[in-house]
């Protein structure tokens, strides 16, 4: 099933049910950051939601953002596209300067989700 991704001021993405949304952003032609790879180490691949916010959260997502103390945004890496959605990317290249995203996230969430809820 295809999920269509409302990334404010860049226009639509889709993607198939499932999808990393660092992943889905990327292949869609948005240069979201994810400078570890998508490990939820690092905070680079931070969105914030204006719909459809997925309920569910890694605990990895959940550690690292009561780690940096941010409150309000989600990690890309860390999200799979279940449903429509409409995101902010805040952390891009573009934004930030920086040479290259990072490292190609894996196509399965890392590291191995356990689950639980915001």
């Amino acid at each position: 099933m295809k999920i269509n991704i409302e990334v404010e001021g860049k226009g639509t993405v889709e993607a198939e049910s499932g999808t990393r949304l660092v992943n889905a952003l990327e292949a869609g032609g948005i240069d979201i950051l994810h400078r570890c790879g998508g490990y939820a180490q690092c905070t680079t691949c931070r969105v914030e939601f204006v719909s459809g916010e997925p309920e569910k959260i890694t605990e990895a997502e959940k550690s690292k953002l009561a780690e940096k103390g941010v409150a309000g945004i989600r990690l890309a890496c860390q999200i799979l596209c279940e449903g429509p959605m409409t995101v902010r990317a805040i952390s891009t290249k573009t934004s930030s300067g920086m040479d290259d995203a990072g490292g190609q996230p894996e196509v399965a969430l890392t590291p191995d989700p356990v689950w639980t809820t915001k």
